[in-house]
């Protein structure tokens, strides 16, 4: 099946799934930024679960076909771009970086970029070079791509590089973006789960240069 036909074929499934009203309340969920089909979460991947399936048997990744997703007006199809990815993780290398830092950059808004996050954290997992990457990436212009690099480290628990999620931040204190302290609050706020110590020691170290929403978001669990 080519690029376009499976477009097309994940596009006949999302128009069968459309809930225009349900398409109204998640675009302004969204600040009506976005236009939706209405698809539920768990109805969106239920019904992809089967042509994903199929895909990973072909064993590599079809960036073609993302490009199409990811151009499409429907936010359903720049989240099943990111259900994609995270199907193929165990394959994605560092030089698979480059195209997902375009999807980075494109309709950006916190629910895309709060996947992709993830998605190059686990190729950072193997990879070192991506902290040398999310080092530049945390001193870029555009927020959204400082916010990728603040928090891509989620969840990691004991494998958290902190002199890297260290300088991320620092790099990042005095911002106003909203979008960027939570993002720091959260960062500290995950691995105080692990390491509470470490959490109330930046704190302490960093507090005053911290705005209080970073402050509020790293202090609950310590």
């Amino acid at each position: 099946m080519t690029s376009r036909k499976k477009y097309l074929h994940i596009k006949q499934i999302f128009e069968t799934y459309a809930d225009a009203e349900n398409a109204i309340s998640m675009a302004k969920y969204m600040r009506n930024q976005f236009v939706f089909y209405g698809i539920p979460t768990p109805r969106r991947k239920a019904c992809c679960r089967g042509f994903l399936k199929a895909e990973k048997k072909n064993v590599s990744i079809d960036w073609d076909f993302l490009d199409l997703c990811y151009a499409d007006d429907h936010r359903e199809f720049q989240y099943f771009a990111c259900d994609y990815l995270a199907a193929f993780q165990k394959i994605l290398t560092f030089e698979d970086i480059s195209q997902i830092r375009r999807y980075v950059r494109q309709k950006q808004w916190w629910d895309t970029i709060d996947c992709l996050d993830r998605i190059i954290g686990g190729i950072g997992l193997e990879d070192p070079r991506v902290d040398g990457v999310m080092l530049e990436w945390s001193l870029d212009e555009d927020f959204w791509v400082r916010r990728v690099a603040i928090d891509h480290q989620l969840c990691r628990k004991e494998r958290t590089n902190t002199a890297l999620l260290e300088q991320i931040i620092v790099n990042n204190l005095g911002s106003g973006e909203f979008f960027i302290n939570k993002a720091i609050g959260w960062s500290l706020r995950d691995y105080s789960k692990t390491n509470p110590a470490w959490v109330r020691d930046f704190l302490n170290r960093y507090g005053e240069r911290m705005e209080r929403l970073s402050v509020r978001e790293a202090g609950k669990y310590v």
